[in-house]
């Protein structure tokens, strides 16, 4: 196929260019009902091909045209059998896999360390989640993703799944074997879908991991925007077809996605796919060069650590992505939110993120050698100004084992609730999530029944001051439960 093609950019511009007199939605129309400083600062080409699904641009929900085209084009570029696009990021096309092969009461076999799409996606589906919990890493306070033992486990014990799914890469850019368990999985005859959010060069570059395509996976959520040069909410699902079916998948999406599509985000989407087959190995190349010399920089930076190759080896730790550069801040005596923090504050320098132990920093296809210095620059500072004057923190990653699940979590989500004192709560079933940093694994979900060790282990974090995310009430004073009922006898 021609990759220098672009079907729906191209066509919007001529749309654009034949400047047609419109009496449809958007109502700024070409940007002229729009706020004066917004319509400044955007411009005019941007609100010229910010339309609708009219006849000559095709249409997402329906595709028989320039989308249609865009979508062969996208899929030939990843390497899948179909490639639909999202104009509501990955979560979309991660809640799309899963209503894809699961119905309620059927079983999946997922990760602890899910993101929150994922959970949506069961209670959407109203399937049973078989957790795995992630390898955990005791050197960098990290989890890591799922071995092939583990999977092995699960599928013995549940060969009725409807699906294995997998994260590849890890947000710290880490992978399994993936390949491994994909066959795995096969033999069972279970797909496998794999949450790819953070994996979009792995497709151009021999250096980095294999992809979700490469290692036969049924499907895989891959967003273009955060590593491939599309705007932001753009992402795309890729699909081999065989275990799964591509047409209820076009049918999930659709129902999931919004009638008032972005063909700003689609045209980013046809473009950034441009870019990427026909450049993507030469913009991979640079930005793993570039983050190699970050890495070796930084590993001679007193009291900073930056993992590479040291930490393939296990199971869990097959292969890395080198352009995640994950910087280990634990023995300057301060937290990854600490030097978070400092870094914008001092530097006007922003991070990925950051966790108890470690920032994480991207260098994608967007940095230059001078950027890589700045941040360079930044931490040899930051460590002169912090070595050898904190006190280096005791390594914690222990967390509490997986609750008992008593509901699925559609039918708790949807439940009768109550709200009690989250300190009493032990014994009762949880009706929203909790999620603590580190490790950023949920440890609590709806349908699962609240221990005291739970409720340690929050207290815990709490009261030393980190993030704690999901319930309702964030002091976590109070907790949603699952009103108890009379047992009848």
């Amino acid at each position: 196929m021609d990759h220098n093609e672009t079907p729906l950019f191209s066509a919007l511009r001529r749309h654009a260019e034949h400047n047609p007199l419109q009496f449809h939605i958007p109502g700024h129309k070409k940007g002229m009902g729009s706020d004066p400083e917004f319509r400044e600062f955007i411009g005019e080409n941007a609100l010229s091909i910010d339309l609708i699904n009219i006849a000559p641009l095709d249409d997402l929900h329906q595709p028989t045209g320039v989308i249609e085209q865009t979508q062969k084009l996208a899929a030939d570029a990843f390497g899948a059998d179909y490639t639909f696009f999202s104009v509501q990021g990955t979560s979309t096309a991660i809640i799309t896999m899963i209503m894809a092969v699961c119905g309620p009461g059927e079983k999946i076999i997922v990760p602890r360390n899910i993101h929150k799409s994922v959970m949506a996606a069961i209670i959407f589906s109203g399937a049973r989640p078989i957790f795995i919990s992630p390898a955990r890493d005791g050197n960098l306070g990290i989890d890591h993703g799922i071995t092939t033992r583990s999977v092995r486990r699960a599928l013995d014990k549940h060969p009725d799944a409807k699906a294995v799914l997998v994260i590849n890469p890890t947000y710290y850019g880490i992978c399994a074997n993936l390949k491994e368990i994909v066959d795995l999985a096969h033999s069972y005859d279970v797909p496998v879908l794999v949450d790819e959010a953070h994996g979009v060069l792995i497709h151009f570059h021999e250096k980095l991991p294999m992809s979700a395509m490469q290692a036969g996976a049924d499907m895989a959520a891959t967003s273009m925007h955060k590593l491939g040069g599309s705007m932001t909410q753009s992402s795309v699902l890729n699909v081999r077809a065989g275990r799964v079916n591509p047409t209820r998948i076009q049918s999930i999406i659709s129902m999931l996605t919004t009638t008032s599509t972005s063909y700003i985000l689609l045209a980013s989407l046809d473009t950034s796919r441009r870019h990427l087959a026909i450049n993507g190995h030469m913009l991979a190349e640079r930005a793993i060069e570039l983050a190699q010399h970050a890495r070796a920089e930084i590993n001679q930076i007193k009291d900073l650590y930056c993992f590479g190759e040291d930490i393939l080896g296990g199971e869990a730790t097959y292969d890395y992505d080198p352009t995640k550069v994950t910087i280990h801040v634990r023995h300057l005596g301060i937290t990854g939110y600490e030097a978070e923090n400092w870094l914008r504050e001092r530097y006007n320098l922003e991070v990925e993120m950051s966790d108890m132990y470690n920032i994480l920093c991207l260098i994608t296809t967007g940095d230059t050698r001078d950027t890589v210095e700045q941040l360079l620059t930044a931490l040899r500072t930051m460590s002169d100004e912090f070595h050898s004057k904190g006190e280096v923190q005791e390594m914690v990653v222990k967390i509490p084992e997986i609750p008992h699940l008593s509901l699925t979590p559609r039918d708790a989500f949807y439940a009768e609730t109550e709200i009690v004192p989250f300190k009493e709560s032990a014994g009762r079933i949880i009706a929203e999530f909790i999620y603590v940093y580190p490790p950023g694994i949920p440890i609590l979900l709806p349908g699962e029944v609240i221990s005291q060790q739970n409720i340690d282990y929050i207290v815990d974090h709490v009261e030393v001051g980190l993030p704690v995310k999901g319930p309702e009430d964030r002091s976590i004073q109070f907790v949603k439960v699952i009103v108890e009922e009379e047992a009848i006898f």
